[in-house]
């Protein structure tokens, strides 16, 4: 197929370009940046520098690469993460989940694509009382944090859109990535004892690697109705649980822990949300209607052996 990729050289678009030409699609990636099209051509992609933002720019890139599928992977989520001012860490990427989208969308419909895939979010959205894991079934949070409140706007307003467009909208929700590219910054905060375990820790993450995430948009090309799919891995866990293992994954000394007053004082909202309250997300859904399972089905596996590496002989899965 004839496939483009905005946001093509981002944490999940430098994993997904060479699965696509693996498995024999023509690329097209974008980027925002001169010096990174270089890149996407020595993959064997073609390329084109658009700011997402820019409708004039998309729509241009968009006529001239004439795809069947269009993918948005475009985030603005690189450099510090800031929890305690989680709406000015998500402001850009927020733009790009609505404003970018719009211009996408118009573009690919103008271009005659058939199937529109998004990025989401799985760590956040949902509503966080009743059990510990959640289905694409399950409704929003109805009353987020103040500092998350923009974020799941945007989330919502891309689902939305992409499940309602005329194309064919495919919502992939990924869970809080590892891996290859977006381990540095975690793993900075947890050598610097930046990261405590804030009360209960009983908030539940469901994580994905990189390649994974990457291999379920390769998989979603020709698999799946439209709708909203969860991909993330085999195993919710809670904060308590799985924070302790990264660290000594990585060198650093346990975290240290807070009672949850100090953690809301110290952390903000969003990081008490997220350390005690947050909820995890089942991928039964991805796995029966986009044929897709995840490489490393566990982040136990992952945190060992795929925080900045494929593991021994692993290769991402080309669908």
């Amino acid at each position: 197929m004839r496939v483009l990729v905005a946001g093509a050289t981002g944490v999940v678009g430098r994993q997904l370009v060479p699965q696509l030409i693996a498995a024999g699609h023509q690329v097209t990636g974008t980027t925002r940046s001169a010096g990174k099209a270089d890149l996407l051509r020595e993959a064997g992609a073609d390329a084109a520098v658009v700011d997402g933002l820019d409708a004039v720019a998309v729509g241009e890139a968009v006529a001239k690469a004439e795809p069947e599928v269009v993918i948005h992977q475009m985030t603005a989520l690189s450099g510090d993460f800031d929890l305690r001012h989680f709406a000015r860490t998500f402001d850009l990427t927020n733009k790009l989940r609505t404003t970018g989208l719009d211009n996408l969308l118009a573009a690919a419909q103008a271009a005659g694509a058939r199937r529109i895939i998004a990025q989401s979010f799985a760590g956040f959205p949902t509503i966080r009382s009743g059990g510990p894991v959640k289905t694409e079934d399950d409704p929003y949070d109805p009353d987020p944090p103040k500092d998350m409140r923009s974020g799941l706007e945007a989330i919502k307003y891309l689902e939305r859109t992409v499940v309602a467009s005329p194309l064919e909208g495919i919502v992939l929700r990924y869970g809080p990535l590892y891996g290859p590219g977006s381990s540095d910054v975690i793993v900075d905060i947890l050598k610097r004892r930046q990261m405590p375990l804030i009360g209960s820790g009983a908030g539940v993450w469901s994580f994905l690697h990189v390649q994974d995430a990457a291999s379920a948009a390769v998989a979603a090309l020709d698999h799946g109705a439209p709708g909203i799919y969860n991909v993330v891995d085999d195993e919710p866990a809670p904060v308590r649980e799985w924070l302790p293992v990264l660290a000594r994954s990585v060198g650093a000394k346990p975290p240290l822990r807070v009672p949850g007053w100090l953690g809301r004082l110290l952390g903000g909202e969003a990081a008490f949300s997220m350390m005690t309250q947050v909820r995890g997300a089942s991928n039964a859904k991805a796995k029966r209607e986009l044929g897709w399972t995840p490489t490393w089905s566990t982040w136990r596996d992952g945190f060992a052996r795929g925080l900045f590496a494929a593991a021994d002989g692993a290769e991402p899965a080309a669908r």
